[in-house]
C-alpha cells in the first residue's frame, strides 16, 4: 500500500501575516523562512496526525483488495472518493463504477465500502493494480482547519524560528512545546 499526493492545498492554515504577528516580527527579512517553516510545521503535523488540513488530492495504490468488504483509508477527513481505478495484466486501466461502493467518513478512519450485492473485480497486475483516488481535508479555506491545530503550527513556527538548530552541543535541548502536543492529542488516531 502506498499514498502519492496528487496535488496538494493551494493555501497554508496559517498565514505569514499571522505568523509575523504571532511572533512580533515588523520586518520582511525572513518572510521566506517564516513561509518554509509554515509548510514544514503543516506538513509535520498531517504526517503525525494522519490527516490533510485543506483540501487536498491523494491516490491510495493497492496491490489486491484487502480480506474484508472494506478499504481502509490511511488519511482524514475524506471529503470523497473521486475514482477507483483497475489496471489489467496489459497495464490498461478502467474506472469502477462508483455505484458499486460507497464512502464510509463516520468510521475512524474513513473507509471505502462494497455494496452487499457487488463482488469486487480483481487487478490483473500483481503490483500496483488498484488505484484510489480521493479528495482529502477539513475545508478549502484556513478557516476550516480546527483552530487548535493553526495554533499548534504557530508555536512549532515559533519553537523552529527560535530554536534554529536542532542540536547544540554542551548545551540543552530544545523540545518541541508540549502545548503542540496537547493541541494536537483529540485529532490523533487510536491505533490499536
Amino acid at each position: 500500500m502506498a499514498l502519492v499526493l496528487a496535488n496538494g492545498p493551494a493555501l497554508e492554515p496559517v498565514s505569514l501575516e499571522e505568523v509575523k504577528a504571532h511572533l512580533r516580527i515588523d520586518h520582511t527579512d525572513e518572510d521566506v523562512l517564516l513561509a518554509a517553516l509554515v509548510t514544514a510545521g503543516r506538513i509535520h503535523l498531517e504526517t503525525t496526525l494522519g490527516l490533510s488540513f485543506l483540501t487536498q488530492q491523494w491516490i491510495l495504490v493497492l496491490d489486491q483488495w484487502p480480506a474484508q468488504q472494506s478499504v481502509s483509508l490511511p488519511l482524514g477527513p475524506v471529503q470523497q472518493i473521486t475514482a477507483i481505478t483497475l489496471y489489467d495484466e496489459d497495464d490498461q486501466a478502467s474506472a469502477i463504477d462508483s455505484s458499486s461502493y460507497a464512502l464510509d467518513a463516520i468510521s475512524q478512519p474513513s473507509r471505502v465500502v462494497w455494496r452487499a450485492s457487488i463482488s469486487r473485480p480483481r487487478p490483473g497486475r500483481a503490483y500496483n493494480g488498484i488505484e484510489i483516488s480521493l479528495t482529502t481535508g477539513f475545508g478549502s479555506n484556513a478557516v476550516d482547519v480546527p483552530q487548535p491545530l493553526r495554533q499548534a503550527i504557530l508555536l512549532l513556527v515559533a519553537h523552529w524560528y527560535e530554536n534554529r538548530e536542532p542540536v547544540a552541543l554542551a548545551t540543552e535541548i530544545k523540545e518541541v512545546p508540549q502545548m503542540v502536543s496537547m493541541l494536537t492529542n483529540s485529532y490523533r488516531r487510536v491505533r490499536l
